[in-house]
This record gives C-alpha cells, structure tokens and sequence, in this order.
C-alpha cells in the first residue's frame, strides 16, 4: 500500500486540474476580451453601469465583488480596472471593502488551486533539497510573514505573481490569508480613491492617473511600510551574527 507521503513527492494530474483550467480561462479570456478588461471599457459603459447600480445597487454590489473574485482567481488581466471599477460605481466606501474582499478571495482561490496541483510537490522537492535552495527555503519560512507582505507592499510585483509563488513554495494558508488582506490595503485604497473620481476624468477626455502610486506622497508611506516588514529580518540577522 502507498504511503500518505508519496502523494507529496509525485506529480498527480487529478490535482492539477483546477490550476490546469485556470491557465486555459486566463488565456482564452486574455485573447478574446482584453480590450473589454480595461478602464477604456468602463468610460464607454458609464452611463449604463451607473443606471443599473442606481436601480439595482444591492445585486449590482454582489455581482461586482463576484466579477472581481473571477478576474482574480483567474488571474485575468482586469484587476485594476475592476479596482477602479469599485471606486467609480461604490465610492471610497463601500467601494474600497468589496475591492479588499474580492481581491483577497480571488487571491486565495488561486493559491489554493496551485497549492492543490503543484505546492505539495514543489515544497517536498525544496525540502529535500541542499544548498543554497535549502537555504533560502528555510529563510523563507523563518521570515514567512515578513516576506508574505513585501510581496504584497512592493509596487513591482505583480498580483498574480504574490499570489502564486506563496503556494509553490508552501507557506501557511492563515499567514497568507492575513498578509494578503492588511497588505492589499494601502494599493487597493489608493486605486479605489483614483476610482472615485473617474466620472470627471471621463467627462474631461483625460485618463486616469494610474502611476499616482509612484508619486512621493504615496510611495513614500509604502516604502515605510515595506521598511517595517523587513525590521523582523533585519533584527533576525542582527541577534544571529551576535550570537
């Protein structure tokens, strides 16, 4: 009979299944509807999107945050558009809570479908292995909150990428749970806020601001914040080289 750890270490395609139709949605949704994923989509649909909220808002709240947890788990190139989305049609509140409850749902569907078909296999080849792999696998999870929320504060990492290599790696669902909700809060207020004002943008014939996250007035508090996670490592570090 096979061992229960045997299923760690073999690559078993029944399991990869949900992160198999993942990629084939993304792709096949990326093909034929990025140009409806994009903010120049909802300019045109204003006046409809915000008629519908006005005469349906509770269904309209709902199918929202829905939409929003598909374009995420399926890691559709829509996010900020939907984050945007949140803003213009809800405001910064309640626009700013179905934005953090979508997208971290969304984020946890995805990491628990990797994890479902690869994480398991991957962590057991990572902890079997020596060196510098072994290395910085062991780093990894001495420092697991920490680096969960850089990878969630850090303007360059894409969403979908912070979402996924937590899983390959094996980290803990309730860590990444948690650093994914208080670390999309700063990103996703900014957005939400930018969102608020896209009728008068529209109405204007600009574009939104979307590198509004560069400028020093908010990328400064985010490097602080980026700053304050890594403390842990650096004090870490500090009382290891002492010792």
């Amino acid at each position: 009979m096979a061992h229960p750890e045997d299923s760690k270490t073999r690559l078993d395609w029944r399991r990869m299944l949900p992160l198999i139709v993942i990629v084939v949605v993304a792709t096949l949704v990326f093909i034929l509807f990025r140009d409806q994923l994009s903010w120049q989509s909802l300019a045109e649909n204003r006046e409809a999107l915000n008629a519908w909220r006005d005469a349906n808002y509770s269904l309209m709240s709902v199918l929202f945050v829905l939409c929003y947890i598909v374009i995420v788990a399926f890691s559709l190139p829509g996010a900020l558009a939907a984050t945007l989305t949140g803003g213009f049609l809800f405001g910064i509140y309640p626009g700013v809570i179905y934005n953090i409850v979508a997208a971290s749902t969304g984020a946890v569907l995805i990491f628990l479908a990797a994890r479902l078909g690869l994480g398991n296999y991957l962590s057991s080849k990572l902890d079997s292995s020596s060196g510098s792999v072994r290395s910085m696998r062991d780093g990894l999870r001495e420092n697991e909150i920490s680096v969960l929320f850089l990878l969630r504060l850090v303007p360059v990492v894409p969403f979908f990428a912070a979402n996924l290599i937590p899983a390959l790696v094996g980290v803990r669902l309730r860590n990444f749970i948690m650093t994914t909700v208080l670390g999309i809060i700063p990103g996703t207020a900014v957005y939400t806020w930018v969102g608020t004002g896209l009728g008068e943008v529209i109405e204007s014939g600009a574009t939104p601001n979307l590198g509004i996250i560069w400028q020093r007035e908010i990328l400064g508090p985010l490097l602080a914040l980026c700053a304050l996670a890594l403390l842990p490592i650096v004090i870490k570090a500090i009382r290891r080289r002492k010792d």
